[in-house]
């Protein structure tokens, strides 16, 4: 099993994530982020991942630190989990509809750090969430993991829908460039012979 846990702590948060790339979904979360605890579990279900994350942070000022640091730790976790990267397929994309909106999320697990993020929410803030947030959450786990992940929002005017469309195809994206290819069975998917920096 591709499994493994950190903790992160820092004076502004103290945060744990454990995750299991050859899971079946299941997600406990506590971040005390009501709506990314939503997000994060489309991730766990659609991409079946299993996800272990909770989280203090200085929610008494935003949730800023939180959002963002639990971004680096799930990166942290996941670069450590996906182990050499033999064998696997590296590359994922999926793209998934909710009534009006429709967003395309392409990953490469490619060693190098890199977010392309096109989004334009139709509002500022989903219930007392700040859809900001989500573009720091995605660089914290992209710096962290060392993955190529370009995230695009194809047309929505539901916030809600906007944000669940991407985690949705984030976590399927997932999935599929973790996935197991038995005729890459040992051998590295890249002409360099490394999939690191």
């Amino acid at each position: 099993m591709r499994t493994a846990t950190v903790t992160r702590n820092t004076l502004e948060t103290r945060i744990t994530v454990a995750v299991n790339l050859d899971g079946s979904g299941q997600a406990t979360l506590q971040t005390g982020v009501p709506f990314l605890d939503h997000m994060l579990d489309q991730v766990a279900r659609h991409g079946l991942i299993d996800l272990d994350i909770r989280a203090e942070g200085d929610l008494h000022i935003d949730a800023h630190h939180t959002v963002e640091d639990i971004g680096i730790t799930l990166g942290q976790a996941f670069a450590r989990a996906i182990g050499d990267k033999k064998g696997i397929r590296r590359y994922g994309h999926a793209y998934v509809p909710l009534d009006e909106a429709l967003s395309r999320v392409v990953i490469d697990l490619s060693g190098r750090p890199g977010l392309t993020y096109q989004v334009e929410y139709s509002r500022a803030n989903i219930g007392q969430f700040d859809v900001d947030l989500f573009s720091e959450f995605f660089h914290g786990f992209v710096n962290h993991a060392m993955v190529t992940l370009h995230i695009d929002n194809l047309r929505g005017v539901n916030a809600h829908h906007q944000a669940e469309t991407i985690f949705k195809a984030f976590g399927r994206a997932l999935r599929m460039a973790c996935e197991v290819d038995e005729r890459m069975a040992g051998i590295m998917p890249s002409t360099k012979g490394t999939l690191s920096a």
